[in-house]
This record gives C-alpha cells, structure tokens and sequence, in this order.
C-alpha cells in the first residue's frame, strides 16, 4: 500500500492518533514492534498558529519513527492551511486531517467528526489543505454523524475528488462515540467502490492479531489502524505482523512484556518530569491486557495506579511479577 510515493507495504498495520497517548516514546516503540507508521496527537490548527508550546511540541519528529504522519483538526479553513503549512515545516511523511474525533470539546465546536454535520466546509477544508502543502494529505473521519445519517459510502469519493492520498475510516458514528461494536461492513462497501482509487484504511475495535487478518480477508481494506488495542499493548503490532506474513505468532513473554511496560515508564517521566510522566502513563497500565483476568488483582491494581514515584512503581511491578506470574 502507498500514500503518496511512501511505500508501508502490504497490509500494512498502522498506529492510530490518540491524545494523550501516541507521544514520542510510545510512538518509537509501536514502530519498533512492527507498525508500518505511527501518527501524533492531534495538533489543534487554532493553538498552533497561536504558537502555543504544548502544541508546538507535538510536532517534535524522531527519525527512527518513520514513516510518520502529524495530525491537525480544526473547523476554521484558513487556521487549517496556516497550520498545514507550519506542520508541513516539521517535515512529517503525511499530513492527517482528523474529520473523526467524537469528543464534546472538539466535535461539539464543529471540529473533528463534528464536520460530518457541514460537509461543504469539510470538503472546502480538504481541497485548501491539499493545495496548501506538497506533503501526501490523508483524512480520518467515521461512518457518519448517527445511525441516521451513515454518508461515508458517498462521501468518500468526494474527499477523493479533494486530493487526497488515503483515507481512514473508524467503523462508528460520532453518536456512538466508542460504544458498541464498530460496522466494518460500509468500511467494506467503500472500499468495493469501483469509483475508489485511493487506499482505505480500516480502523475499530483491532485488538488481536486473529481480527486484523479477519478484517483484510473479509472486508478488503488496503491497511489497518490499531488505537486502543495497542494502548499499554505495543506488542500487538508484533502479533498481527507475524500473524499476517506466517499464519502464527509467538507472543512475546511475559517479562518481555513487564520490560516494555518499564521502559515506558522511565521514557515517560524522563520527557516530563517523575510526577506528570507517571500520571500520563497510568492510561497504559490501567489498559495493558498483561493483568486483565488475574483473580483477586483488584487492590494491587488499585496500588499500582496510586502510586506517583517511580521507585514505588517500580517496586508495585516487581511485586506483580513475583505473586501473580512467577518471573
């Protein structure tokens, strides 16, 4: 699969964009353990061009992540070229249109998925963009806004027509926001569309490496995007990869696993500092499927999601791995 001139490969296994999760750190590791390109957190078009140092630094690029793509949203058309064109200096591999973000700050302000409620200003923004930078422009949207109005199967060709090089489709509508089950199916029915000629990605509810080769064999798609699959579980990309080139996986171990979950920890506070680094990555460790279905975990994980040293930390996992695995 190409965007533009960058080749991922076939069936490539993507990380998507998430806020507060796909920083620097975590973003190297999914690509270390076989993503075929990793995205930012959303970057607000209004905050960069206001230079705002908490934006400004979600475009800080690592060269061992890429490829890799920066995303920005927002609903104004010339905040978005101004910010496409600051990214575009960062020098990212692919500039992310993010038409999907559900949350009431972002959709509820008409930004995000809440273009799905005014698609000429969506279509207008894209077509802007595009021609604003020379970087490959891809866009990420949903099914629709609700059950009502599920327009992607039309919609699609039109941001096409807009120029740009792929496009991401997550399986639900902005009503839905995360729940229930994501409807691969119009993911599907879009990528059969012989007016289609551009990639399209899936994205939904990816957690194992047996539904990603599902997802390619049953619904066509070009590529997979892995969000909250991967959240405390990099190692899922290591999973799919080997399950899709071979047929079979050899997950890693256990403690192989404990190490990753150790090295995010340090990385973390040492990009921030002991007490805030340690806040961002309790979402992983809340996450990880490395203790989900341990019996009687409930006060160690309560333990371990209090603790704000790193030592204590340290300790609480290794406390962990002796009781509840041996290792």
């Amino acid at each position: 699969m190409k965007i533009g001139d960058i080749d991922l490969g076939a069936r490539p296994v993507s990380l998507a964009p998430m806020e507060d999760v796909t920083d620097p750190s975590f973003r190297l590791i999914c690509r270390e353990m076989g993503a075929a390109s990793v995205y930012t957190e959303f970057v607000s078009a209004e905050a960069l061009i206001r230079d705002i140092s908490s934006t400004t630094r979600k475009l800080t690029i690592n060269d061992a992540e890429r490829p890799m793509a920066i995303q920005i949203y927002g609903r104004d058309p010339e905040a978005m070229v101004q910010a496409a064109r600051i990214v575009e200096q960062a020098q990212p591999d692919i500039l992310d249109i993010n038409f999907g973000c559900p949350v009431k700050k972002v959709a509820g302000k008409g930004a995000g998925a809440g273009m799905l409620r005014d698609i000429p200003k969506m279509l207008s923004i894209t077509e802007q963009v595009v021609k604003a930078v020379s970087l490959p422009v891809t866009v990420k949207t949903r099914l629709g806004w609700d059950c009502e109005n599920k327009i992607i199967t039309d919609l699609a060709p039109r941001l096409q027509d807009c120029g740009i090089k792929a496009l991401t489709i997550h399986g639900r509508t902005r009503s839905q926001m995360y729940t229930g089950d994501a409807d691969w199916t119009l993911i599907g029915e879009v990528k059969r569309d012989p007016r289609i000629e551009i990639p399209i990605i899936g994205n939904g509810d990816i957690t194992t490496a047996q539904q990603a080769a599902d997802a390619f064999d049953r619904f066509g798609v070009d590529g997979i995007m892995v969000g909250r699959g991967a959240i405390g579980a990099p190692w899922i990309f290591k999973e799919i990869k080997e399950y899709i080139d071979t047929g079979s996986c050899t997950p890693l171990s256990d403690a192989e696993k404990f190490d990753i979950l150790r090295r995010q920890i340090r990385e973390s506070i040492d990009r921030i500092d002991e007490y805030r680094g340690i806040l961002h990555i309790r979402r992983h460790l809340a996450a990880t499927p490395l203790f989900k279905g341990i019996p009687n975990f409930r006060e160690m994980r309560i333990k371990l999601l209090r603790a704000d040293k790193e030592s204590e930390l340290f300790e609480i996992l290794d406390e962990i791995k002796t009781r509840f695995f041996a290792l």
